[in-house]
């Protein structure tokens, strides 16, 4: 088990690169992808935000793209230092080790209250919100023995079962995920706990601007970080179509562990975790099932991958993908890589193979047509024409 004493690894972004980050993910048609993308293709989100227009324009946009001004960010930053807050961007040091390792990790987290949490081990706990009263005392129960054990618990700060699950961790630890901006917590009734986690042990997380009010749209991306950010999901109460089996099939997805407690089949709000179990779900009958689980995946060298960060201006090296030497496609080319797709799914390295172009110059022309508002992604490598109806 890790104990988060050390100084998790990154490197942090200055000042400078943490306000293009925040106008490029801020920008119209730049979802999590696309930024990785245009980080990797540019070298620097500077240099992203000045190609923005030029691409959309090649990729058919109708209109011009909005490019978030640096007034807008520097506005963003100030409501979140106001409020107490700060941008975390991916592969610096308190940076959510686990999310950096899913497919499409928010570029920039805004967060509240004790970093040190984002880089302990952490069991989600989700599930009903109108839950039973044995229901919220196992949820509570799992949450206290866990966060005894070292991990911190992540849930949504719903009703029911994640209001339970946080205020049980709130001494040993606890991360809220919200569907809204960090100053818009929902509902409003746990106003007080979120209170109480920031000003703990706890951290609030929000990939959503300040001011945003949370929509139903918005809560599957709260499930997405809630997975993103834990080793293993623990189920109590889904109903069928719950949140909570979303945020269980992402958690499956991102090779999480899933953990399902069984209910009675009379009881609809125990359907959804019922049919986990019968997926393959970990049977959970006591809080040891979920830590004999874990503790496997509790090491300190679990996520060592590189982590990836923008290079200064200084350090960074003349390359074939600088936007000063990468010429872009021509007309020909491009109208080849368009004819390869359509409304139906493709990987894009099938692309590649069946244009025979390089895999630079059909990354450039996925931007261009993803930032025009033409493509769609499924996935880290799936993609599609948008269907015109």
């Amino acid at each position: 088990m890790r104990n988060g004493s050390a100084q998790p690894p990154g490197i942090a972004l200055t000042e400078r690169q943490k306000i293009a980050w925040l106008r490029l993910i801020r920008s119209d048609n730049v979802g999590p992808a696309t930024f990785r993308d245009l980080i990797n293709h540019f070298g620097s989100a500077e240099a992203a935000l000045e190609a923005l227009p030029e691409l959309s324009r090649r990729g058919g946009a109708g209109r011009s793209i909005r490019v978030a001004s640096l007034t807008d960010a520097e506005r963003e930053l100030e409501a979140a230092h106001r409020f107490g807050a700060v941008f975390v961007g991916i592969g610096e040091p308190h940076y959510p080790q686990a999310l950096k390792e899913i497919d499409g990790a928010p570029p920039l987290l805004a967060v509240k209250g004790d970093l040190k949490a984002a880089t302990r081990p952490s069991l989600g706990i989700v599930g009903s919100r109108n839950a039973s009263v044995s229901g919220a005392k196992f949820a509570a129960m799992i949450a206290r023995e866990a966060g005894a054990a070292g991990y911190i618990i992540s849930s949504g700060l719903a009703r029911g079962i994640d209001t339970a699950a946080h205020r049980a961790s709130v001494e040993t630890g606890t991360i809220a995920a919200l569907a809204g901006g960090l100053d818009r917590p929902y509902p409003p009734e746990n106003v007080g706990l979120l209170q109480e986690i920031t000003s703990g042990a706890g951290l609030a997380i929000s990939e959503m601007p300040f001011g945003w009010e949370p929509r139903a749209r918005d809560f599957p991306r709260r499930n997405r970080l809630i997975a993103g950010v834990s080793l293993g999901i623990a189920i109590i109460e889904a109903a069928n179509r719950s949140g909570s089996l979303i945020t269980a099939r992402y958690a499956a997805d991102f090779g999480r562990l899933v953990f399902a407690v069984p209910g009675s089949p009379l009881d609809p709000r125990c359907h959804g975790t019922n049919d986990l179990l019968k997926q393959g779900a970990t049977v959970t009958t006591s809080p040891a099932d979920v830590l004999e689980g874990l503790a496997p995946l509790s090491r300190d060298d679990l996520f060592s991958r590189l982590d990836m960060k923008e290079p200064s201006i200084e350090e960074r090296p003349s390359s074939p993908a600088a936007p000063t030497v990468k010429t872009a496609p021509d007309d020909s080319d491009r109208a080849r890589i368009v004819e390869a797709l359509g409304p139906t799914p493709v990987e894009i390295d099938d692309v590649i193979r069946h244009t025979g172009l390089s895999a630079s110059e059909v990354y450039l022309v996925l931007l261009e047509l993803d930032l025009a508002g033409q493509l769609c992604r499924h996935g880290a490598n799936l993609v599609s024409l948008v269907s015109v109806e």
